[in-house]
């Protein structure tokens, strides 16, 4: 009888530590990245600045423990933290060039006990890296706000990235500032004060700086080119 007994107490203590051992604190820390079409959750993820990202610690079992935080962001080839942020949760827009490793170092303390994550734990998952590209940005030299869908809007060229700064102006040929904008997805659509412009040679300015730190000083001439539909024929029904 003693021995069932015994045996009895042991089951009920092996299962008791298993639970509590279930029960210890876990991170699943996540990356999600904020794109005009949608959030996309990440352990590495290449794009071009600037570039929001959210970190989420996702720690389970934590109640009644005492947590601390601390995400690290570090250039790569360097082992020195730029940023630490002490949140559970935190976000971070990326502006500048080459890739960037984050982790998130956690303790979990409960009286004499304490469970952390820290650098053996991300030897095994390995860090989450954002890279952000090198910058690029050009400006046409003509465009054609004639209302067919293609060339309306005078802007940057398809493929700019990088950008962190863009200031841009239209003068006209007196050096009137007919427009300016500070967005290299938006521009001008060939009006002033709500009316159309004439065709003509007009002339953009842009200031802008990129995540690579390279500065963009672009001075040019910009046709407008009102009576052309795209191809070049003649279009008689504008003036």
């Amino acid at each position: 009888m003693r021995i069932k007994n015994s045996i009895f107490t042991v089951i009920i203590l092996l299962f008791s530590l298993q639970c509590f051992a279930d029960k210890l604190p876990t991170i699943n820390p996540t990356a999600t990245v904020e794109k005009s079409d949608g959030n996309e959750v990440v352990t590495s993820y290449s794009g071009s600045a600037p570039l929001k990202v959210v970190f989420e610690a996702n720690a389970e079992n934590a109640d009644g423990w005492s947590a601390y935080y601390e995400w690290r962001f570090t250039h790569e080839e360097e082992t020195t933290p730029y940023l630490i942020r002490y949140d559970e949760d935190t976000d971070y827009t990326f502006t500048q060039a080459g890739t960037h490793y984050i982790v998130l170092y956690a303790t979990f303390t409960r009286g004499t006990e304490e469970v952390s994550y820290k650098e053996e734990y991300w030897g095994d998952v390995g860090a989450i890296n954002i890279s952000i590209s090198e910058s690029k940005l050009d400006m046409p030299n003509a465009f054609s706000p004639n209302d067919d869908g293609i060339n309306d809007i005078y802007k940057a060229k398809e493929g700019f990235q990088s950008i962190t700064e863009f200031h841009a102006y239209i003068f006209n040929r007196w050096g009137q500032k007919l427009f300016e904008w500070s967005n290299p997805a938006e521009g001008w659509d060939g009006t002033f004060n709500g009316k159309p412009v004439k065709q003509g040679v007009y002339f953009v300015l842009v200031e802008a700086k990129g995540a690579d730190g390279r500065k963009y000083n672009i001075r040019k001439d910009v046709n407008l080119l009102r009576g052309f539909t795209e191809g070049g024929v003649r279009n008689n029904s504008e003036q």
